[in-house]
């Protein structure tokens, strides 16, 4: 989102130095995507802590969504209200630069990317990335902006005037080195109940579309873990069937996250067959679910159907005959 966003993100967030455990790197992103069209702008951010969105801005109010009340941290209302202006104002001076001294055209549009990273031992690692219309730009590292060869002269131009511009330069340098580390340590501190909660994971077996004639796409679905590192195999016993699939690990929207692994295999081949599961949450007490051939959980269907018929016309045969004078026969 908001390259003057993170410096007054670090006066409001001063938080301590926090180690709680995290795998490396910890990161933050702001991001922004701004689109000009007919002489205006619509402009969408987001903020995000590792891959969970911990912000958003409302265009319509010109205002700061915090999606969780650790996200907010201790911001006082005049300071969120500080805060939001100073978006507003980095809006208007984005829209001045791009337009007026660096002459585009409308349609198109802009991506931003600020990013901090944490690494142990190592320090922390910021930089910023600008992109027109999907295509790199210009970038911020090390207290310089360079031009990507593809961003041509309108890059290089737009590289000569920031770098000239030291204080402005000096600030970006700051909100990366010093500012955006502040906020990590205190959305670490803040949200580390969220964050390292663990939440156990569903699953579920189904067949998918046929992938040939005989064959059969097995599917196991996981849904609903966290964290996001899991293990999802088809297995034979102990072991490893190398034709599974995984999917990518997707979010839900409570947060936690889901996948599916599939498997290509022959129809005689399926039975015993098996999804093994394998998350933190679990305890070291893998979820396994066995695969039952279609055919078999038919007929155990219709076995349950016909049960309940019988039953039922059993259960209504006892209640009619019971209010039947008595001797008379029911039928």
């Amino acid at each position: 989102m908001l390259f003057l966003l993170l410096p007054l993100l670090g006066v409001l967030f001063p938080g301590g130095d926090s180690d709680v455990g995290f795998e490396d790197p910890v990161s933050f992103h702001l991001l922004q995507t701004s689109t000009f069209n007919n002489h205006s702008w619509v402009h969408q951010g987001s903020g995000w802590f590792g891959e969970l969105q911990t912000h958003s801005w409302n265009r319509s109010s010109g205002t700061i969504i915090f999606l969780y009340p650790w996200s907010r941290g201790n911001i006082s209302n005049k300071e969120l209200m500080d805060l939001e202006r100073l978006v507003q104002l980095y809006f208007n001076e984005h829209q001045d630069f791009y337009i007026s001294q660096l002459m585009f055209k409308g349609p198109f549009d802009l991506q931003v990317a600020a990013d901090c990273e944490r690494h142990s031992g190592k320090g922390f690692l910021g930089f910023v990335q600008v992109a027109i219309q999907g295509h790199d730009f210009i970038s911020f590292q090390n207290e310089t902006w360079s031009p990507y060869p593809m961003g041509g002269r309108k890059a290089q131009k737009a590289c000569n005037l920031i770098n000239l511009n030291q204080v402005y330069t000096n600030r970006k340098h700051w909100l990366l080195s010093y500012a955006c580390p502040r906020l990590i340590s205190e959305l670490l501190d803040g949200g580390k109940a969220h964050l390292q909660r663990q939440v156990k994971p569903e699953a579920w077996l189904s067949s998918g579309p046929s992938p040939g004639p005989g064959r059969l796409l097995l599917v196991c679905h996981v849904s609903g873990f966290y964290p996001k590192p899991v293990w999802v195999m088809w297995m034979r016993g102990e072991q490893e069937q190398l034709g599974t699939q995984r999917g990518d690990i997707l979010p839900n929207a409570d947060g936690t996250w889901h996948l599916q692994a599939t498997l290509d295999v022959a129809a005689g081949e399926a039975a015993g067959l098996a999804c093994r599961v394998k998350h933190s949450s679990l305890g070291g007490q893998d979820l396994v679910l066995y695969w039952a051939p279609q055919s078999a959980l038919g007929w155990i269907l219709f076995a349950v159907i016909v049960a309940l018929a019988l039953l039922t016309v059993l259960y209504i045969h006892l209640s009619c005959s019971s209010l039947l004078p008595n001797g008379l026969p029911f039928f």
